[in-house]
């Protein structure tokens, strides 16, 4: 089961902003194992993204081979057929202008596949990155509020004992 990266994501923002604030700060108390659930999810979901973008590119490289072949077997064919007709040279020149037109239509077609491949992959790719970005910057910011109130609290404790201490 694959879970959308972008979904986690959202999970991990609402738990953020479901969470208690510390008044009179910007902190946040946070449910650690809830936060540490999701990034599980997430580490276990970008790998399965990355393996769709490599069958993507898996798929477009058996689809080049494909036609490759399918040029070679109508070149083939066609260097055939003019071999069986060398006697009348019109026709050899027929059929090799067939092989000649078939063989540029099959490059044509090899490299739009190929473009579209490349086009799709790469929005993949960015798209993954801009979600591991998107994840990287609320991360770090959750750790960085974390880390705030961690050491706010210390302060206050180690004010209060002063306090108390005269």
């Amino acid at each position: 089961m694959t879970i959308d990266i972008l979904h986690l994501v959202d999970r991990l923002e609402t738990a953020l902003s479901k969470s208690w604030r510390i008044p009179f700060t910007s902190n946040v108390v946070i449910q650690e194992d809830a936060f540490l659930d999701i990034i599980d999810q997430m580490r276990i979901s970008i790998p399965e993204e990355v393996k769709q973008a490599r069958r993507v590119t898996a798929e477009r490289e058996r689809l080049l081979e494909q036609a490759q072949e399918e040029a070679d077997r109508i070149v083939a064919l066609a260097q055939e057929q003019a071999g069986g007709l060398a006697d009348d040279h019109e026709i050899v020149k027929a059929a090799q202008a067939r092989a000649d037109e078939v063989m540029t239509h099959a490059q044509r077609s090899a490299e739009t596949v190929k473009g579209d491949a490349d086009t799709y992959v790469m929005e993949t790719l960015s798209s993954l990155e801009e979600q591991l970005l998107m994840l990287l910057t609320t991360v770090r910011n959750g750790i960085r509020q974390v880390q705030g109130a961690a050491s706010h609290q210390d302060a206050d404790h180690q004010a209060s004992k002063g306090d108390g201490g005269g």
